[in-house]
């Protein structure tokens, strides 16, 4: 595709591109300064010798790749025009080399960029600043206290110790950023706030967006800002997970950090070469003999109370139930439920993928209708003829179209998910790689289960009311699933049923059974 017309003359006619949201956070960091002394995407050069020794091949430090993955048609294009996913032009790549990864085999472009306009897509957008927009460590807006200070402390039990003396003056100069994807719970609080005030240092939080629930985490770290020393900023910074080791996250967090002005950053590891000093906390606990979270060296330890692991948390949101307030902050409770909603009311998608007469369309309409006999549940049958004339109409049979017409389905079902409700999906699906890509749209978002049909393929030709089987066999249907073109039989099947051994209602039985123990659907 071409870029935007609303551009000048000279760009409109450039191949414009969306990179993927990693490719599109590092654009924008680099965009914003961040990055420096990056200006673009790295070459082969550059990305081997980070890679191998954390350094450009000038010898600057910096920790991570940073490329740019396209397909091989613009590799033959001297300049590019990048876009964010609503096709809003952001910057414009000047090619100075294309070349393959050697591991993935992926085509990349490296070179400079120029900047077009400000990346507007993402939550928070009035909290993203650019580094040279930050001033003075003032901290956030918020709604004003009383008497504008801090709010009384509510009556109850005190849940994180305070140090002795109170809090000491800061002075100006020294911040303790600390960069997290996870909200802060009353532990973390405590142990940022001993840190702070130990350095005499204000502090910068800075919440890393890329997961599904960046609204939540936002919310969760504006919810705390109270607890944590007077001008705490809070700044969020688009940098989704990336795969890379443990200490090369924390050196570019580090990086980022500095950039922002902090000159100290929390994290749980030392590393070494990091852009500024890294302040590992001494571990804390809760304290069950005098109800605080205190470092453990204060606790005796038959008084140290076993912390929440994160499977016990996701056990407590999934059933419903309330996450203990010596745990964390109700206002970060709230959050977390609301990004993890109890399964019974939660979205979910249940996929049926099998061969053309399977019965996978008949045991998908039983299920649609006992959830809605049991209520509880929305529910959306999206079975794959009637998709293929309402959302599909004018898709061929070719492998590209039949990808195209699943990814639809798992980009609708995603949606209804994403509100919580429960779509039902039954198309063939043979491909595991775009089964696996409708998998990740939907698990961002809520859960998702996949049932294959698994009916031999001489029962689905026995079957055959449409006569599809016998056009294909005498070649009158290209690329026909099971017989001119392969059916790739799942291994991550959460369910398997063969029609061919139980008639529809047992088939629609071991899929409510399964729901049912799974905690999406009440026991009959």
């Amino acid at each position: 595709m071409t870029a935007d017309a609303g551009l000048p003359d000279t760009l409109r006619d450039l191949p414009a591109w969306t990179p993927d949201a990693v490719e599109l956070a590092d654009l924008e960091l680099i965009l914003a300064g961040v990055y420096r002394p990056l200006t673009g995407f790295l070459g082969s050069y550059d990305t081997a010798m980070v890679i191998a020794g954390g350094r450009l091949a000038d010898g600057t430090p910096w920790p991570v790749p940073v490329t740019l993955s396209v397909p091989k048609e613009l590799t033959e294009h001297e300049r590019i025009v990048l876009q964010d996913p609503e096709g809003v032009p952001l910057a414009v790549l000047r090619v100075t080399e294309a070349w393959q990864d050697p591991t993935t085999q992926d085509l990349r472009l490296a070179g400079p960029l120029e900047a077009l306009r400000a990346p507007a897509h993402g939550p928070f957008h009035s909290l993203r600043r650019r580094p040279d927009e930050v001033g003075p460590h003032e901290g956030n807006v918020l709604t004003e206290s009383p008497e504008g200070g801090r709010p009384p402390t509510p009556p109850g039990k005190v849940l994180t110790e305070s140090p002795e003396g109170g809090r000491p003056p800061t002075p100006p100069g020294k911040v303790l950023a600390v960069a997290t994807g996870e909200p802060l719970h009353r532990k973390q609080l405590g142990q940022l706030r001993q840190v702070a005030e130990r350095l005499g240092a204000k502090v910068l939080v800075l919440p890393l967006l890329g997961g599904e629930h960046d609204d939540s985490l936002v919310r969760a770290l504006l919810a705390v800002r109270r607890e944590l020393p007077d001008g705490t900023q809070i700044i969020p910074v688009p940098l989704p997970a990336r795969g890379e080791p443990k200490d090369r996250e924390v050196l570019l967090h580090a990086h980022i950090a500095a950039a922002y002005g902090a000159t100290h950053l929390l994290a749980d590891r030392e590393v070494e070469g990091p852009a500024i000093p890294v302040v590992v906390p001494e571990p804390w606990a809760y304290d069950a003999d005098v109800e605080v979270w205190r470092p453990v060296a204060r606790i005796e330890p038959d008084h140290v109370q076993a912390e929440l692991t994160p499977e016990r948390l996701g056990e407590l949101l999934d059933a419903g139930e309330p996450v203990p307030d010596w745990f964390t902050p109700p206002a970060v409770a709230a959050e977390l439920a609301l990004a993890r909603p109890p399964k019974l009311s939660r979205g979910i998608t249940v996929f049926f993928t099998g061969l053309s007469g399977s019965g996978k369309s008949t045991v998908a309409r039983g299920l649609a209708d006992a959830l809605v006999e049991r209520g509880g549940r929305t529910v959306t049958l999206l079975d794959g003829d009637v998709v293929r004339r309402m959302l599909s109409a004018g898709l061929t049979f070719s492998r590209a179209d039949r990808d195209l017409n699943i990814r639809r389905i798992g980009f609708v079902a995603a949606e209804i998910t994403r509100h919580g409700g429960t779509a039902i999906c039954a198309p063939i699906a043979p491909y595991a790689a775009t089964r696996a890509e409708v998998r990740r749209m939907v698990s961002a978002v809520g859960d998702f289960i996949l049932v294959h049909v698994a009916t031999p393929l001489e029962e689905c030709e026995r079957r055959d009311r449409k006569g599809l089987y016998a056009k294909a066999r005498a070649g009158l249907i290209p690329e026909f699933t099971g017989i001119s073109d392969p059916y790739e039989e799942p291994d991550d099947a959460d369910l398997t049923l063969d029609t061919s051994r139980m008639p529809p209602d047992e088939a629609v039985g071991k899929v409510l059974d399964l729901l049912v123990e799974g905690g999406w659907v009440r026991p009959a």
